[in-house]
């Protein structure tokens, strides 16, 4: 789960960080609906130093719904994987957006008899 630390319109724009202390910043929509940004996690599974990692998806229309849907991947920098993401940004009463998020995770493996145990 994402929670914003500074309000922003709901179109998902701006700054966004988790309760692990991983974050991402969204660059602007444009009149399509896909949208550019860049992911630094703060948790990972290889021995690598984590880098900033770009990401790049898709967002519902932003007046077709008060809190719409959107999914993305992020292609890390320091790892053989990619990730991707798929949620809905909740706005509450009092303005406050938190993004509600599944993701999965793909990593090379090295075989086809491997590839049960790439995917998280």
């Amino acid at each position: 789960m994402l929670r914003t630390t500074i309000p922003v319109e709901h179109y998902l724009q701006g700054l966004w960080r988790n309760e692990l202390g991983s974050s991402m910043t969204l660059l602007a929509l444009n009149t399509t609906g896909t949208f550019l940004g860049f992911y630094h996690t703060a948790v990972t599974a290889a021995n690598k130093q984590i880098l900033l990692s770009p990401l790049q998806g898709a967002q519902q229309h932003p007046s077709a719904k008060r809190h719409p849907i959107f999914a993305f991947t992020v292609q890390w920098q320091f790892s053989d994987s990619t990730t991707a993401l798929v949620g809905q940004c909740f706005v509450d009463h009092s303005g406050k957006e938190t993004l509600e998020t599944t993701w999965l995770l793909r990593e090379e493996v090295t075989s086809h008899r491997d590839t049960w145990k790439a995917t998280r």
